[in-house]
Formats: C-alpha cells, sequence, structure tokens
C-alpha cells in the first residue's frame, strides 16, 4: 500500500507540474484550451486521498499537503490570469482607455512578483530539529518553494534525507562552534535556490 500510495504522489506532482506548463502554454498562445483533463485528473486523485489520510504515514501526509497547497496556489493564480485574459479580450477595443487598463494590469503583475520574491529569505533557528519538528517541515516546504521558483527540480528532495541532513549540520556546527542554537536561511540567488547554516550567537 505504501508503495502506491507514493507512485500516486509521485504522480499527482508530475501531473501538477505539466498542468503549470500547459497553463503557460495555454495563456502564450500556444494551445487553443486549458488544460481541463490534466486539471480533472489532479481533483479526482487530491479528493481520493482526502478520505484516506488516515491510512497514509507523517511523510506521506506531508508530501500531500505540500502538495494540494502547491496546486491550490496555482489554480487561484490561472483563475485571476484567466479572468485578466477574458476581460483583456473585452476592453482592448476601447481604444485608449484599454491601454490604460492594460498598462495598470501590468504594474499589478509586477508589484506581484515582486512581493514574490520578497518572500525570501526565509529563516529558522532550533537547538535540537528532532523536538522541533514543525520549524523543519517549515524550513522544508521553503527550500521546496525557493527551488521550484528558481526552475530547479524538487522531486529528489524529501523529508526524510532533509531531516538527516539538518540533524547532522546541526549537530557539526554546534560541536565545531561551541553553540547551542543554529540559524538556517533559504535565499533565492539567481537561478538557484541556497539553504545556508550559521550558528546563532
Amino acid at each position: 500500500m505504501a508503495k502506491s500510495i507514493d507512485d500516486d504522489l509521485a504522480q499527482l506532482e508530475r501531473d501538477i507540474r505539466q498542468l503549470k506548463i500547459e497553463y503557460e502554454q495555454y495563456f502564450g498562445g500556444g494551445k487553443s484550451r486549458p488544460p481541463a483533463d490534466i486539471e480533472w485528473r489532479i481533483d479526482t486523485m487530491i479528493r481520493r486521498y482526502s478520505d484516506r489520510g488516515v491510512g497514509m504515514s507523517f511523510t506521506e501526509r506531508f508530501r500531500y499537503g505540500s502538495l494540494t497547497q502547491r496546486y491550490t496556489k496555482y489554480r487561484e493564480m490561472f483563475r485571476k490570469r484567466m479572468k485578466q485574459k477574458e476581460e483583456g479580450t473585452v476592453q482592448r477595443h476601447f481604444g485608449a482607455a484599454a491601454r490604460a487598463i492594460e498598462a495598470e494590469r501590468a504594474r499589478q503583475r509586477a508589484k506581484e512578483a515582486k512581493s514574490a520574491a520578497e518572500e525570501f529569505p526565509f529563516s529558522v533557528s532550533w537547538k535540537d530539529p528532532d523536538h522541533e519538528k514543525k520549524k523543519v517541515e517549515q524550513l522544508f516546504q521553503a527550500f521546496r518553494d525557493a527551488k521550484a521558483r528558481a526552475g530547479e527540480d524538487t522531486e529528489p528532495l524529501t523529508i526524510e534525507a532533509f531531516q538527516r541532513f539538518v540533524r547532522q549540520k546541526t549537530e557539526q556546527l554546534k560541536k565545531q562552534q561551541d553553540a547551542h542554537e543554529v540559524e538556517y536561511i533559504v535565499t533565492v540567488e539567481g537561478k538557484h535556490a541556497r539553504l545556508k547554516a550559521r550558528v546563532k550567537s
């Protein structure tokens, strides 16, 4: 059963990634219709597992929750762009007024993009990650989001490997620098997501 769930979650992640690609192609004029079939497949999978949460492990529930959040964020973004696309088609018939509206939309999109970029850097600190799992989950999600925003592949990144990494890194820094607390910082630098660790004074 665990293998089946893992396979389904991997497929769900691939479908969400493909949905984003095909919507971008649709908005860019490369496709005549939005990818309704992929969206239906994603919705079906999410509904199926929303009723089976009790049969999933902690790692599977966390991954399912992360994917659901990402899909919800994408769907809201696509809904807004669909509305803008539809309204833009009508407004362009009104000459100067339409151009002013288009310019305002462009400014708003630039403002939203700037706000999204300002979510980073993200930082969190702890003394022992094994006793502060919520913070580890938050850091993992922030790093995953940063990699996605930078266009990097997030599929190889798992919560288990991440937990092992921060546990070892925290112990290493505490011993090397005789520290009690370690801070982790997630940033997006150019086209790369970065995760940095330092002792906290």
